[in-house]
């Protein structure tokens, strides 16, 4: 099964995307990953993408395209796939269905975790940072025994700035604005599957594999 998984930054993604590897047992395939693997195994295309990332550029929609067309052409794949962090933009969606098509193949599902703003805020602005060791904590899910103060070397704890109320708020409705196209592609094709992930972690996976039937 060839799925598409999206969703907010703290929706909880990446937890639910190894239960589900483990149920399905096929490949997660994160866009950071291929990128990293491209560049690391000397590719033309992995070696093109990184001179647009050492002079900060953006790597251009061919260049991504490609990476992710190889890595999807590799033996692992075959049996399906869950693909995260792309498509990004609905051209790139575009771009992916014409990969797949000249494999007979076809995206099959698209997973969106939906979850509440202030859930969200929650989630993605309690995390806190040993300045010593660099253990991180969160003040709700993962708290230290003592308030501001490291469990394991008992330096102070602070929040990073990407951490901040201010730069998650930016962060979410970045996603909100970027992904809404592709929400509504896949919506009129009949593949979207929203996913409510302010449940328990079990019951999220629940729901996500019963509506992958």
């Amino acid at each position: 099964m060839n799925i598409l998984f999206m969703g907010p930054p703290g929706a909880g993604k990446g937890t639910q995307a190894e239960k589900i590897l483990e149920k399905l047992g096929i490949p997660h395939i994160a866009t950071g990953d291929m990128f990293r693997s491209a560049m690391a195994n000397g590719t033309p295309l992995g070696l093109k993408a990184k001179e647009y990332m050492e002079s900060g550029a953006l790597v251009p929609d061919d260049v991504t395209i490609g990476i992710v067309g190889d890595r999807l052409a590799e033996a692992d794949c075959q049996p399906g796939f869950l693909l995260d962090g792309f498509p990004r933009t609905v051209p790139q969606a575009d771009a992916l269905k014409d990969i797949l098509a000249k494999s007979d193949r076809q995206v099959d599902a698209v997973i969106n975790i939906e979850m509440q703003t202030d859930i969200l805020m929650k989630r993605l602005s309690g995390r806190r940072i040993c300045k010593q060791c660099g253990a991180s904590f969160h003040k709700l899910f993962v708290p230290p025994q003592q308030a501001g103060v490291c469990d394991h070397c008992g330096g102070e704890l602070y929040t990073r700035k990407d951490d901040s109320r201010e730069t998650a708020q930016k962060r979410l409705d970045v996603h909100a604005e970027q992904t809404q196209p592709l929400i509504d592609y896949y919506q009129q094709q009949g593949l979207l599957k929203n996913i409510q992930g302010d449940q328990p972690v079990e019951k999220v996976l629940e729901d996500i594999l019963a509506a992958l039937g």
